[in-house]
């Protein structure tokens, strides 16, 4: 949904919603925007299948090398009221997200709330000094890998588990990427390789919300702002307690400043209450084939952020 189109108004609902009858997956759980869109549905009590490559039993790891775990997100999301599964699964691999598909359905037998949240190509893209490399000098093999990990996975994630998601009507699927439809349309992100993946990310939730809605669900493409993940914040040496420290100028520890948008940052969970705001409307289907920011969504359904804030850093 494009900035400033108008949407029927719902109001504040009641936070956290009921989603106790829910199961819900999430591909690429392990940490960032992942990890709070799996906190958050538990916080709504559903039932939450958090995958991803980082385990602490499996051989696989993700490209950051990084402690955080899916375990780990399964254990969050039950503690914050859910039941919180861990299954690591490598989601470039059809054969493994195959058998995710054969476990769930033998456990559960449905799926509610599939999230494509897949991403790992946080390296890859580089810092400021390599943005606007041109596609001519750009590394081949980093751009086609931040291709497969930011559409690749995607695509084989929605052939392998839409089918249980279209076992009963009012189904939903969130894919998950950076700026809206509108926004990317407008404006190149810093390289080929990473604007394709992210305007393609989109797309796919305009072409799979196509395919659907005849079988009684939704797709939505969601955006989330400038995200205080766990590599955002450890960027500028503070922690979501104490963010607001990366705005200080000349910081005496001699960590880096952090831009004044950083003052409209926000927490993974912020997006994950966007989802899981989408995912408990019963009217969710309106929202079919449209893209929107975690704002967008809080301004519709009247959540905070988990400071009580509604921060919307595309703005301005």
């Amino acid at each position: 949904m494009a900035r400033g189109a108008v949407v029927h108004h719902t109001g504040h609902m009641r936070w956290p919603p009921d989603l106790r009858d829910r199961v819900a997956l999430v591909a690429g759980a392990t940490r960032g925007a992942g990890r709070g869109i799996a906190v958050a549905l538990g916080e709504a009590g559903a039932t939450v299948l958090c995958t991803g490559r980082s385990s602490r039993t499996g051989p696989s790891r993700s490209d950051y090398a990084r402690p955080e775990t899916v375990e780990e997100t399964a254990e969050l999301v039950t503690r914050a009221g859910g039941t919180g599964i861990a299954y690591p699964a490598d989601h470039l691999e059809p054969d493994e997200v195959q058998r995710l598909a054969a476990y769930l359905r033998a456990e559960y037998g449905r799926l509610h709330v599939l999230v494509n949240d897949i991403w790992g190509a946080e390296r890859l893209k580089g810092g400021p000094a390599d943005w606007n490399t041109p596609v001519w000098q750009h590394d081949l093999d980093a751009g086609l890998r931040i291709l497969r990990l930011g559409v690749e996975t995607h695509l084989i994630t929605s052939h392998h588990l839409l089918p249980l998601l279209i076992a009963e009507p009012g189904g939903l699927l969130v894919e998950v990427t950076d700026g809206t439809a509108a926004h990317n349309a407008q404006l190149y992100r810093i390289s080929v390789f990473y604007d394709l993946a992210k305007a393609a990310v989109n797309r796919l939730a305009f072409s799979q919300g196509h395919e659907l809605a005849p079988r009684g669900a939704t797709a939505v493409a969601v955006t989330p702002g400038w995200l205080r993940s766990e590599m955002m914040l450890d960027n500028y040496g503070v922690t979501e307690e104490n963010w607001r420290t990366a705005l200080v100028e000349d910081r005496a520890d001699g960590l880096p400043t952090a831009a004044p948008g950083f003052a409209q940052s926000e927490s993974p969970r912020y997006v994950g209450r966007g989802i899981t705001a989408l995912a408990s409307d019963p009217d969710r289907a309106r929202w079919n084939q449209q893209s929107v920011t975690s704002a967008d969504l809080a301004r519709e359904y009247g959540f905070t952020d988990v400071d009580g804030r509604r921060p919307d850093s595309w703005t301005g």
